[in-house]
């Protein structure tokens, strides 16, 4: 399969976000295939309500708290299976073909991990006891996936996958979704082999590659990152639902379910700020102005707030030492309450939270290094890693399973 080089993608998908970027109406689209097994959609919940119960698809661990997503992954709650796990900072070097690993007590790089080609995230599997790096080999049709047993710190035998950018889990555990970025689909496998068990075509979603699912699991809101739509993805019956265009901007990176699993955040990297969708209605209802380069997200061990990071630059290779910083948004209001900028400058990117949620962990995507912030103070930390670090995930995490990316655990 012939595969387009990143570089040659953003420069045409830089074109098709100008084009888009004043558009002020969402558009709809779904597919036209028939599920083998249909099942009824629930039909959606008054925005300023929460059910007293979340009926979940079949398969998937029950909802403790409705009115949080995130209960069982709060402080304290790491589950006894990886409690001996050792405390690490997994980070993959995109350019550096690697996976630095820190000691977080020492702040550190004690291990560096050989991995695939471009290595873009490390993704915590389902069932919790494998870390996947998703190596999508740009340009190359040579993609895999490495495996790392978190209890050892040892990695396996890789996977050959195509073009895995990201990769997510069903939240039923049923399958994983390996993200093809560069064909616009999404593949769904099995959780444990990799066997590829179907697929999801979305030619009108360009540079696919970040998710996050509604509090019943019956559904998934991907970005596309080349023209500035979201897909709305069935994942029980494996389908397209429709593609809603965001009003400006025009270069969603990372997205995040409010706690009530019904709203979502969109961060977006030419709108320097987060838009806010209602995902059962799929249609977006506000946008929070943040910083310089919108692009990851994470909540904080409590559910209280978001911590966004703002990369410092509107460009996909942005400059070193830009003003990179982290906004702090209040849940409850969808207020910004603080900016922390990061000294001397930055690039902010994707990572996680801490697991007693007192540090902020995030790759300095263009400064080669890893910052970890301080969740009271906002002071920073630096520690230098290999070349252009990228999705690292901080492990052993608090929460029952993992829907995948760096970590998002409920």
């Amino acid at each position: 399969m012939t595969f387009t080089p990143r570089s040659l993608r953003i420069a045409s998908a830089a074109a098709l976000s100008l084009l888009f970027s004043t558009a002020l109406s969402a558009h709809a689209q779904t597919t036209d295939t028939t599920p083998a097994q249909p099942i009824t959609a629930p039909t959606p919940a008054d925005a300023t309500t929460t059910p007293s119960t979340v009926h979940t698809i079949p398969g998937m661990p029950a909802v403790i708290n409705p009115n949080n997503i995130y209960s069982e992954a709060s402080a304290g709650r790491v589950t006894p299976a990886i409690t001996n796990d050792p405390a690490r900072i997994y980070v993959p070097n995109l350019r550096g073909n690697s996976v630095s690993v820190i000691d977080p007590q020492t702040f550190k790089v004690v291990k560096t991990i050989p991995v695939g080609r471009s290595p873009q995230h490390v993704v915590p599997s389902w069932d919790l006891r494998t870390l996947w790096v998703t190596n999508n080999s740009e340009g190359r049709s040579d993609g895999s996936l490495t495996p790392i047993d978190p209890a050892t710190t040892l990695r396996g035998k890789d996977v050959v996958v195509d073009d895995p950018y990201n990769m997510y889990f069903t939240p039923d555990g049923r399958y994983a979704i390996t993200v093809a970025e560069a064909h616009e689909r999404l593949d769904f496998r099995d959780p444990h082999t990799m066997e590829l068990k179907g697929s999801v075509s979305a030619p009108q979603c360009k540079g696919i590659n970040h998710a996050n699912f509604a509090a019943d699991g019956s559904y998934a809101i991907f970005t596309c990152e080349f023209g500035g739509y979201v897909a709305k993805i069935d994942t029980v019956n494996l389908k397209l639902l429709g593609m809603l265009k965001l009003s400006r901007g025009g270069m969603p990176q990372d997205i995040m379910a409010a706690p009530n699993g019904r709203k979502f955040y969109v961060a977006d990297m030419m709108a320097n700020g987060v838009f806010v969708l209602d995902g059962d209605t799929f249609r977006e209802t506000g946008f929070i102005p943040t910083g310089i380069g919108t692009h990851g997200m994470y909540p904080s061990r409590d559910a209280s707030v978001l911590y966004v990071a703002n990369r410092g630059s509107n460009k996909i290779h942005g400059p070193r030492r830009g003003p990179g910083s982290v906004s702090v948004i209040d849940f409850a209001t969808d207020k910004v309450l603080k900016t922390w900028p990061i000294p001397g400058g930055g690039s902010p990117d994707m990572g996680n939270v801490s697991a007693d949620g007192k540090l902020l962990w995030l790759s300095g995507r263009f400064d080669d290094v890893v910052y970890a912030i301080d969740t009271d103070t906002g002071a920073v930390r630096k520690i230098p890693v290999g070349a252009e670090p990228h999705g690292l995930a901080v492990w052993p995490q608090p929460g029952r399973y993992s829907i995948g990316h760096t970590g998002l655990m409920r």
